[in-house]
């Protein structure tokens, strides 16, 4: 499966004139079984469009993400960025995204001129290799539909569960915890900044799995609407996400028909290299 099909969408972006003295892009969400386009799309493309903004000196290092609409998949999506600051060690960008004439999502980021300084960060959790996992396209041999393609190979991200997905069932039972070996199918370029993108794409993917298995519902649970409010993510250091990462998940709350979901990307040595919080709407469509 090429990883083109989907995320190379969120780094395709074309430049367009603007009004206000920033700048201006244009993106395609990629195809999805669904009407409305996948969140972590929405901020892949957003980071791709910053990072356009800011010098080759500094990385990122923080996105803060409001998502106000369903984005539809049939149209392009435009992102005005504003520049807000340029200092010598920091930079920082605001990002609207409009679609049919109506904002739709918004986010900040922040750039830093990398320094050198001692990295600490949470343990790892010890878990099976991914060599050992099944990948999704493997937990979901023998079964059929639109849904079953997207999960097995539309996502450009190989994906292997920890204790199991929640595709079709709540594999693992309700623990409020999981974790996730992620590593793009195809080979990435070298450009940091790719792997910056790739990382902020793939982690909206499953960070409100750990919500979804405390309540025992697997993602084709009929009725079930889902959909991401907010999002928060901070680079700790590079990695690449064409090699194995973990993303160790856990359900930080649930009410009033909202979950949050903390996330941390891992290097297969035990480096700390994200954080994600996410809220989203869960509409189980049967009583809990």
């Amino acid at each position: 499966m090429s990883t083109s099909d989907a995320f190379r969408r969120a780094t395709a972006l074309t430049e367009v004139r603007t009004a206000f003295g920033g700048r201006a892009f244009e993106a395609q969400p990629q195809p999805v079984p669904w009407p409305k386009a996948y969140g972590g799309d929405t901020v892949a493309q957003s980071v791709a469009a910053a990072l356009r903004t800011v010098g080759d000196d500094r990385a990122l290092h923080s996105v803060h993400s409001t998502f106000l609409r369903g984005v539809d998949v049939a149209e392009p999506v435009h992102y005005d960025v504003e520049i807000i600051r340029d200092g010598r060690g920091f930079s920082t960008r605001h990002v609207r995204g409009h679609q049919h004439g109506k904002l739709a999502f918004m986010a900040t980021a922040s750039f830093h001129v990398p320094e050198p300084f001692p990295e600490h960060g949470p343990a790892m959790p010890q878990v099976p290799s991914p060599d050992t996992l099944p990948s999704s396209a493997d937990a979901l041999a023998g079964h059929v539909g639109p849904d079953i393609e997207y999960w097995s190979y539309g996502r450009s991200f190989d994906m292997r569960h920890v204790p199991g997905p929640v595709y079709l069932e709540v594999e693992g039972g309700r623990a409020a915890h999981q974790a996730v070996w992620v590593r793009s199918f195809d080979r990435l370029d070298d450009d940091p900044r790719t792997h910056q993108v790739a990382i902020a794409y793939v982690c909206d993917y499953t960070i409100l799995e750990p919500v979804l298995r405390v309540l025992g519902l697997p993602w084709r649970a009929e009725g079930l609407v889902t959909a991401s409010l907010d999002h928060a993510m901070w680079f700790h250091s590079a990695a690449r996400a064409d090699e194995w990462l973990l993303y160790a998940q856990e359900s930080a709350g649930i009410a009033d028909g909202r979950g949050l979901g903390l996330g941390r990307f891992y290097t297969q040595d035990g480096r700390l290299v994200a954080t994600v919080a996410q809220e989203g709407m869960i509409r189980p469509g049967r009583p809990l």
